[in-house]
């Protein structure tokens, strides 16, 4: 049986450039697409529901502001930064046999991951990717008739200052135990002695699945030019106004 294609690209651009690309890719291209990207210029990045004045500290953002983004899809609210890695996956169910449901995607998604990077023991908990009980990776997803688009926030590193902008959500996973972010969360690059090996690692695990062909950053801004629905945003704090430029 032929495996499925899929179209791998890697980036290295701002999280709302990322986003507006997803979107674009999900709205008006039909391919399987692999996206990664490696780093982002510091963001706070909520999910579609999120309500910025219950997520964000008000007065640690005021005193150091970063740009706040409202992405398309669900999900919870995260600080991302140059030491964050995003994958992307937009999906065709028939290609991949995945029908378009959390529990299935999520499922699907881990266990990639599982077989890329075996040493980690890496656990699909509540819908998160951890280690031990240490959350390293936070997931959204996007469903549409036919496809889907799952995308994860991948902690390479971290600094402790800047989940300081996060307030504790009000509903949080149950394996969480209240714990603060420092006790919760750790970091990829404690398992891996390079950036390169963990990427080249995914790669290569992708090759025994897929039928992988690069695409060029030229067809992505062919794409993204294509008319569609933008839903990704730049938004305010409620009597303050959250820096409001892409940086590409």
């Amino acid at each position: 049986m032929p495996k499925p294609s899929l179209h791998l690209t890697f980036l290295q651009t701002s999280v709302h450039q990322q986003l507006s690309i997803e979107e674009a890719l999900l709205r008006t291209d039909q391919r399987n697409i692999c996206l990664v990207n490696r780093g982002t210029p510091p963001a706070i990045v909520m999910g579609i529901s999120g309500q910025a004045d219950r997520l964000i500290d008000r007065e640690v953002w005021e005193s150091a502001p970063v740009p706040i983004i409202k992405r398309f899809s669900g999900g919870g609210t995260v600080f991302v930064d140059p030491s964050t890695w995003f994958v992307t996956w937009i999906m065709n169910s028939e290609d991949v046999g995945v029908k378009g449901c959390p529990v299935a995607i999520h499922g699907w998604s881990a266990e990639i991951y599982r077989q890329a990077f075996p040493a980690l023991n890496l656990q699909l908990i509540e819908n998160d990717y951890v280690i031990g009980q240490r959350k390293c990776g936070g997931n959204a997803q996007y469903l549409t008739k036919g496809r889907w688009l799952h995308h994860t926030s991948f902690l390479w590193d971290y600094d402790p200052a800047n989940m300081r902008y996060l307030l504790m959500p009000q509903k949080r996973p149950a394996y969480r135990q209240n714990r603060p972010h420092d006790a919760f969360l750790c970091r990829l690059s404690e398992h891996f002695p390079s950036f390169a090996q963990m990427q080249q690692l995914l790669l290569e695990s992708l090759e025994t699945r897929f039928e992988v062909h690069a695409m060029a950053e030229a067809q992505l801004t062919e794409i993204c030019t294509r008319p569609h629905r933008k839903s990704t945003l730049f938004v305010e704090l409620p009597d303050g106004i959250a820096q409001g430029h892409d940086i590409k």
